[in-house]
């Protein structure tokens, strides 16, 4: 887990809003997603690309920086897609793919820029382990836009989408990919906002995408490990240290190998 990077909170901002930008470098998330696509208006994409690519020049950081381009599908998508590929970002996030053909296509436009991807439609659902042995780094679930294709009712909870997060989640770790749970989209609702934070942490994401700065905390509460959990990796690491491997007995309790793998990743997060 050396290198290891946290994720744990995924603030998107508009590109074309600079004193969102500006404001961004003081807070606390782990990315920053420049937006190019869903909230700009289509007259004021141009002017936002040449802002995301500045912005990513000045850097934010230790925070990582992604911009997300429109499709490449639409009038925008070549032009950002080129911009995003000579610029200093870390990473593109590209919306709608569909299949592992679209990831083709994005990755031959960014000669070796690291991609993500918004899983966002029916199609990507039933394709999604052929998407992830295409070549990008990191799923992003969209459950704005898949909620519209299922024709999922508004205002019914997220319990339609357990199952859909655990596939996605199994594909990306099937190749090692980051994988950030989709936004919350009442950022003023601290008790569903944790709800949502604390069963996709617990399901095993990296980390959530959010709308709102004061989302930040909860996020970065929810993903990273608590003092106990810190605590008991420790046990577990200096318990194997000192033995011969096998299974063993920490606290009471029986661990083995994969457990020293679990407690040397939260520790690792740790770190970060």
């Amino acid at each position: 887990m050396s290198g290891y990077r946290p994720r744990r909170s995924a603030l998107f901002l508009p590109a074309s809003n600079a004193r969102a930008i500006d404001k961004a470098r003081g807070l606390a998330a782990d990315v920053v997603i420049l937006d190019l696509e869903d909230a700009v208006a289509p007259e004021a994409k141009p002017a936002a690309r040449n802002a995301a690519v500045a912005a990513a020049g000045e850097g934010f950081g230790t925070r990582e920086t992604v911009i997300r381009a429109n499709a490449i599908d639409t009038p925008w998508g070549d032009d950002d897609l080129a911009a995003i590929a000579a610029s200093r970002a870390d990473a593109v996030l590209v919306p709608k793919v569909r299949n592992a053909a679209d990831v083709a296509r994005y990755r031959a436009a960014l000669g070796g820029k690291p991609l993500w991807l918004m899983i966002e439609t029916c199609e990507a659902i039933g394709r999604l382990q052929d998407i992830a042995e295409a070549g990008a780094q990191g799923f992003v679930l969209g459950v704005n836009d898949l909620a519209l294709e299922l024709g999922a009712r508004p205002g019914v909870g997220r319990a339609w989408l357990a199952p859909i997060q655990a596939m996605v989640l199994a594909a990306a770790r099937s190749r090692g990919l980051v994988a950030l749970d989709g936004v919350c989209n009442d950022f003023s609702d601290d008790a569903r906002l944790g709800e949502e934070c604390e069963a996709a942490a617990a399901m095993g994401y990296d980390g959530k995408s959010l709308i709102h700065p004061r989302q930040i905390a909860f996020c970065n509460a929810a993903f990273g490990p608590s003092p106990d959990e810190i605590a008991w990796a420790r046990k577990v690491r200096d318990a194997f240290a000192a033995s011969a491997g096998g299974v063993i007995q920490v606290g009471g309790k029986m661990v083995e190998a994969l457990h020293l793998v679990q407690a040397e990743r939260l520790l690792a997060i740790a770190d970060a």
